[in-house]
């Protein structure tokens, strides 16, 4: 083995997304889906880990674990609660949480998109409608206005790809479920025109989202600072089991490579991994029987980040960060390997050749994991959602001393 030094600049960090965390986003899309008759969601967000209130007590942790910058989302249903009317007090807190970072010598790494968006929006068409790209740029020009000068990288969306990804892994549609009748009704709108980000595989949206993020590329690059500015997408490692090379292909194509080639040209595209698939013939093939899982049903291979991270840099030829890598488990010592065997094969790209710029592990703290509500734990930092109390897992340890070395041994 030798010993791998990374860069001097490298980012090391975590991620969260607001709605995850923060608590209370009720003026948002997703906090009227969890409220719902017949829910599809296991339990509702409320407080989540209410780090709206916390967030210093968290950066100040992030610091003290050695780690140097931190992705979070800003939540657009509070920054724009009704449409047009931008609120200033909170675009002074996400002002105040930049402040935070910066002080704490932290590199704040901004989403504007994390899967949520204000109720106004979905209640006339959402990501199916035309004209929300417009109504997007109106926010990311407040954004930059108020809050560019503290901005040290920016994402537009996250994982536009989901959608498709996960309609290619799960057995049903939640557009073909009474829910998806129930949460049109909800909104005033007809099921067709239920343009829930998180949810909809109609190829419009897709469309609709690149408009949105090609246009809003140039207004967040217009303001008098300068920061790196791309999206994220979910990303799996595919593996052609024997006679699955054509279908494995036809695969990477359509959940992958499609994408990344819409982010060239972009500062850079962020990496989002989990685990790998394995594509017969037919489709996809189960792991073997006694396969290690995680707790989203998924294959235990840390290694996948690697692949997905040589395929980002063949197909859209832009500088990468790794804007989310974890692992979902309550057995926190499966976490340290994850992260270790991950980290190792991240630097075996770079060695290769590869520019990755940074390595952010999903996620800073355990959270509210969308319809599977607060079972998941990817947390490097678990949360005692009874009391706030947090208490950093053997992983943040691993992780901030390895942030704070700089190398690994690959």
């Amino acid at each position: 083995m030798q010993t791998f030094n990374f860069p001097h600049n490298f980012l090391w960090g975590a991620s969260t997304a607001a709605h995850q965390v923060e608590g209370n986003t009720i003026n948002s899309e997703l906090w009227t889906l969890e409220h719902l008759p017949g829910t599809i969601f296991a339990e509702p967000s409320g407080d989540a880990c209410d780090h709206y209130h916390r967030y210093r007590e968290d950066i100040l942790l992030m610091r003290k674990l050695g780690l140097n910058a931190y992705r979070f989302s800003l939540e657009w249903s509070r920054i724009e609660p009704e449409e047009g009317e931008f609120s200033r007090a909170e675009l002074d807190h996400y002002r105040r949480m930049l402040s935070a970072c910066l002080e704490q010598g932290i590199t704040p790494v901004v989403t504007l998109h994390h899967f949520t968006s204000p109720r106004w929006l979905i209640e006339k068409g959402g990501w199916l409608d035309e004209r929300t790209p417009e109504r997007y740029l109106r926010y990311c020009d407040q954004v930059v206005r108020h809050l560019g000068d503290l901005i040290g990288v920016a994402c537009t969306f996250n994982e536009v790809n989901l959608p498709v990804v996960l309609a290619k892994m799960m057995p049903f549609r939640v557009s073909e479920t009474p829910f998806w009748q129930t949460a049109a009704q909800a909104f005033g709108v007809t099921p067709d025109r239920l343009g829930l980000f998180q949810f909809v595989v109609d190829p419009r949206l897709s469309e609709i989202v690149f408009n949105a993020h090609h246009r809003a590329y140039d207004v967040l690059h217009s303001g008098s600072h300068s920061f790196p500015v791309g999206m994220t997408l979910a990303l799996m490692d595919f593996h052609a089991a024997p006679g699955g090379e054509a279908m494995m292909a036809r695969f990477q194509r359509e959940l992958s490579d499609t994408y990344l080639e819409h982010v060239r040209g972009d500062d850079f595209v962020g990496v989002q991994t989990y685990s790998r698939l394995i594509i017969g013939p037919d489709g996809i093939v189960p792991p073997p029987e006694g396969t290690e899982m995680n707790q989203m049903g998924e294959e235990y291979y840390p290694e996948a980040i690697g692949g997905t991270i040589r395929r980002a840099a063949q197909v859209a030829g832009v500088p990468i960060y790794v804007t989310e890598n974890g692992v979902a488990s309550e057995d926190d010592s499966r976490r340290v390997e994850y992260l270790q065997r991950a980290v190792r094969s991240v630097a075996e790209a770079m060695a290769a050749g590869i520019d990755v710029r940074g390595y952010f592990s999903w996620s800073f703290m355990d959270n509210f994991e969308w319809i599977s509500g607060y079972r998941p734990k990817f947390g490097l930092v678990a949360v005692d959602r009874a009391t706030q109390v947090r208490t950093p897992k053997p992983s943040a340890f691993w992780l901030g001393k390895t942030a704070r070395e700089n190398k690994i041994q690959i």
